[in-house]
Parts: C-alpha cells; sequence; structure tokens
C-alpha cells in the first residue's frame, strides 16, 4: 500500500551495505557472516532486485487470488470430495480450472508490470551491476545520454513487447464477461 519507490528505499537500507548498518548484513553478522555489499555485487544484485519486487506485488496478488478462491462455490468442492477426490485431484481438476481467468489476469498484469519496472532498478541499482532493464535503458539514452533516437525506439520495443499481453488480457476479459 505504498509508493513502489518508497519500497525500494526501504530495501535499500535492508540490502545496505555502507558502515554495516544494512538490515541482512547486521542479521548476518550475529551468525559471523561477514557484511556483503548485497545490491552492488553482479551476483545477488538481480536477486536482490527480485525479492524487492516480489514483496511489492505479493499482496496485490494474493488478494486478488484469495478473492477468486473464495468464489468457488462450496458444492462443487463437497460433490468431489463425495466422489473421493484427493487434494491433488481437487486442485487440478476443480481449483484451477475454477480460478483460471483470475490466474490469466494476475499472470498477464504482472508480465506487464515486470516488463515496465523502472523504477526499483532506477532507485537501487541505477542499471549497474547487471540490472539493466529496457525502461532503464531507455531512460539513459533519452535523458542522460542525449540520445533521443535510440531511446524513442526503445520506447516503442518496449510498447510493442507490452501489447500482445495486454490483447491477451483484454479479449480474455471479454469472453469471460460474454459468459455472464
Amino acid at each position: 500500500a505504498i509508493s513502489f519507490t518508497a519500497a525500494a528505499i526501504i530495501w535499500g537500507f535492508v540490502f545496505a551495505y555502507d558502515n554495516h548498518y544494512g538490515l541482512l548484513n547486521a542479521f548476518l553478522g550475529l551468525f559471523n557472516v561477514p557484511a556483503q555489499a548485497w545490491l552492488q555485487n553482479d551476483t545477488f544484485a538481480t536477486f536482490g532486485l527480485i525479492a524487492i519486487y516480489v514483496w511489492m506485488w505479493t499482496g496485490f496478488c494474493m488478494v486478488i487470488l484469495s478473492a477468486a478462491l473464495k468464489g468457488i462455490p462450496d458444492e462443487i468442492i463437497e460433490a468431489a470430495k463425495m466422489d473421493g477426490a484427493g487434494r491433488l485431484t481437487m486442485f487440478w481438476r476443480i481449483t484451477i480450472p475454477m480460478i483460471a481467468p483470475t490466474l490469466g489476469v494476475v499472470i498477464t498484469t504482472m508480465i506487464i508490470n515486470v516488463l515496465k519496472i523502472f523504477d526499483v532498478v532506477y532507485v537501487n541499482t541505477d542499471g549497474h551491476y547487471g540490472t539493466n532493464v529496457v525502461a532503464m535503458e531507455f531512460y539513459q539514452r533519452y535523458f542522460l545520454d542525449n540520445q533521443p533516437g535510440v531511446g524513442s525506439v526503445l520506447a516503442i520495443l518496449l510498447t510493442i513487447a507490452i501489447l500482445p499481453v495486454m490483447v491477451i488480457n483484454i479479449r480474455r476479459m471479454r469472453a469471460q464477461e460474454r459468459t455472464r
């Protein structure tokens, strides 16, 4: 429920290395593990940004999926139990098909968000340490390197990459509306 930039700053304090005051380094220090420069290390930086992004979007995804799970009628679950369906069978044959439209919306929304990620990368690594993404490259080329042509091409490529996912999402929502 906070802005993504604020979340990136908070997580920057968790991964901080300067003077060993980062929360993660302080915790690992309890076990005599030497401090690491998590977001300044090519090996760990991408995983650190992934952890931040997963933390930021988990609440949204869980609320949407929880609502979908609560929308499964109890009669269907009871009928499956009476027919002798086990947990795995109920999950794959009842739960997943019943929440498939919602699952599709969540997945496509997350794909779009991952493709246009900028703020977390900008705040924590500025695109360095092997963490550059298309939106960050666009920003660097267009605004910092004074190459508006290259920046515009990158923005158009990003839009082209996102469009098919959006079209799939829109078609799925329209099909779902027709079935109601």
